[in-house]
């Protein structure tokens, strides 16, 4: 089974990456309801970076007030972001410029996951990539993502569950302007902090995205049941 890993290249509007996912996702769920009219659709996993956005996970959203919106909307030194609603679990975050976005489309049953083993699946190929490809180790606590240590996350995690196929992922601070997160209670947390590898240590030259985003669909790839490989494909091979 190959996994096949749509990279989104540039800045991508958050509404544009999440049509997509929902295409993936409903041809996943289409051959769950009628496997016998619809071939399988492989697993797949979309990467991006976005356009400065707030999102708000689907069960905080009617407490976000017009006025926090306005907020979190107004101009700041790093530019201008939108704020969009999404189906993940979770309180409002950021996603930017120098993030990595990875969304995986997977049928847990197919790859003989339960939901928190994918939770932990996740976290793992994040520490994996930390580790062995920017030389930077993480761990997790007893709150949702990774971390450096008790105090500072550096990746976010908010997943989406229908009928066992997943959505939503992962947000990897690889370069991001952490001034961002200054308008937000990151994830709900009081008292933490984020942080990127570039604030910790990494070098500027080893920050590539696209790079970054490789290294993690490798990473997931090798740790999910059932996939020999991974191949690359472009939006049109979505449907």
């Amino acid at each position: 089974m190959i996994l096949r890993h749509l990279h989104l290249h540039g800045l991508t509007k958050y509404p544009h990456a999440a049509a997509l996912q929902d295409r993936v996702v409903s041809r996943l769920l289409a051959h769950k309801a009628n496997p016998t009219s619809t071939p399988a659709p492989p697993p797949t996993i979309i990467t991006a970076q976005f356009h400065p956005v707030y999102t708000c996970g689907r069960r905080e959203v009617s407490s976000v007030s017009s006025s926090q919106i306005e907020y979190l909307t107004q101009p700041t030194p790093f530019g201008q972001a939108t704020f969009e609603p999404a189906l993940r679990g979770g309180q409002t975050t950021f996603h930017g410029p120098g993030q990595l976005i990875a969304y995986p489309i997977i049928d847990l049953k197919r790859h003989n996951l339960r939901p928190r083993d994918y939770v932990c699946l996740l976290e793992k190929t994040v520490s994996g990539l930390c580790r062995n490809q920017y030389g930077v180790n993480t761990t997790t606590t007893s709150n949702p993502g990774v971390w450096v240590d008790e105090m500072h996350k550096i990746c976010a995690l908010g997943v989406h569950l229908r009928r066992n196929v997943t959505s939503h992922g992962i947000g990897l601070n690889v370069s991001t302007e952490l001034g961002w997160f200054e308008r937000i209670v990151a994830c709900g947390l009081e008292g933490k902090f984020t942080t990127s590898l570039e604030r910790e240590g990494v070098k500027d030259g080893e920050l590539d995205m696209e790079a970054a985003a490789d290294g993690f669909v490798r990473g997931f790839g090798e740790r999910l049941e059932g996939v020999d490989g991974v191949a690359r494909i472009g939006e049109r091979e979505v449907d």
